[in-house]
């Protein structure tokens, strides 16, 4: 795409989510217009747009109605249809393209270009008939089964221990094409966010320390506190390389494990901006989105830094109601009242357990302070300190 300046040109999101309403404000900072794809009315993506188009994302008139509007295109999430985005492609300027969402939307395709790229993955294998699940190697038990399509945030995964586990698991997941993974003693989880852009420049944020519940992440650390400089140098340099090697442009999130004997390992990879990279928005001179807004219109990327040490929390849906079930407000202004907090909520018009309602970012001169004022706000929210 030619470089267009802001003011210039019109930038449209596929995805009226809680991450293409972020990518809205940021786009908006700049002095763009907006136009949001998503079926929902009051997505909260939509409702702060200049322009919501309300249709499916295979809806050819709204396709083309968005395609007519916007001089560059991206998304906001992994499982939008990749046919859409190369049929947008056909017309307009879009970042990623829908052959590098098409490989994050399929595990075995994601593992694949794991390999092609020379990083490691937790050994696996594919099941996708009866054959392939009867062909499962002895050493992949204990192992997490997960289906190869359409999972996030522990979703479509089962843990099995046994033949008789996993034929179990695999029925239950309907028997649709899955993925089961060995199950490795794992000592920490990070990530490590990148912007890239047409030209190959690439640049990225500190390693990010991550602590997950229930499969849904909860806690955020920067500058991570238990990952050495050598291994901070490998984890940037693989998602350097995972993303050079499908010539990658605009955000990519790549997930890693860390072993208790200290190798690290590829989990999976997302192609926008990600949950673990909100912290970005306070802690760092420019953040996530404005690289998703940079690298897709064109501009310099420029090389993002932290500024503060930060803790970034989940704010899920469950904060929403008291232990008898009964819905009500957070205590956000306790909250507030902590030196360093900045709250973040989404705009969504009802809360319920497990849903993304917001994140709170706390920055401070150290990260103790940091820590420390988190663990305040954590405990006000009723949420555990345990990171």
């Amino acid at each position: 795409m030619t470089a267009k300046l802001p003011g210039q040109a019109t930038l449209g999101v596929m995805g009226g989510g809680q991450l293409g309403r972020m990518f809205v404000h940021a786009a908006q900072s700049l002095g763009y217009r907006t136009v949001v794809l998503d079926p929902d009315a009051d997505s909260p993506a939509g409702v702060v747009a200049h322009q919501h188009i309300r249709a499916g994302y295979l809806d050819e008139t709204g396709l083309a109605e968005l395609a007519a509007q916007c001089d560059a295109i991206t998304t906001e999430f992994e499982n939008v249809p990749a046919q859409a985005l190369a049929r947008l492609a056909e017309r307009r300027f879009v970042a990623p393209a829908g052959a590098s969402v098409a490989i994050c939307q399929d595990r075995a395709d994601e593992k694949a270009h794991f390999a092609a790229s020379g990083v490691v993955c937790a050994p696996y294998a594919q099941i996708r008939n009866e054959a392939e699940l009867a062909a499962v190697p002895d050493d992949l038990l204990p192992g997490i089964l997960k289906t190869a399509r359409m999972g996030y945030d522990g979703k479509g995964q089962s843990r099995v221990r046994s033949r008789a586990e996993l034929a179990t698991a695999w029925n239950e997941l309907r028997n649709v094409p899955c993925v089961l993974e060995q199950m490795l003693p794992l000592a920490l989880e990070l990530s490590v966010i990148s912007a890239r852009n047409e030209a190959g420049d690439i640049v990225q944020f500190p390693v990010q320390q991550n602590l997950h519940r229930d499969g849904i992440l909860a806690v955020t650390q920067v500058p991570a506190p238990n990952v050495s400089a050598e291994l901070a140098a490998q984890a940037l340099a693989s998602a350097a390389c995972i993303a050079a090697q499908m010539q990658y442009v605009g955000v990519l999130c790549v997930e890693f494990f860390v072993l208790q004997d200290g190798r690290l390992i590829v989990n999976e990879m997302a192609p926008r901006p990600h949950n673990s990279g909100h912290y970005t928005m306070d802690a760092c001179d420019v953040s996530q989105f404005d690289l998703q807004v940079r690298a897709m219109a064109g501009l310099p990327l420029g090389t993002p830094r932290l500024h503060s040490p930060t803790v970034m929390l989940n704010l899920l849906g469950d904060l929403w109601f008291d232990a008898q079930g009964v819905e009500r407000t957070p205590a956000w202004d306790q909250v507030l009242a902590l030196p360093g907090t900045h709250l973040h909520l989404y705009g969504k018009a009802s809360a319920r357990p497990g849903r993304k309602m917001g994140h709170l970012n706390i920055t401070a001169a150290s990260a103790a302070l940091a820590g420390d004022a988190a663990r305040a706000a954590a405990r006000i929210l009723g949420l555990s300190t345990e990171w």
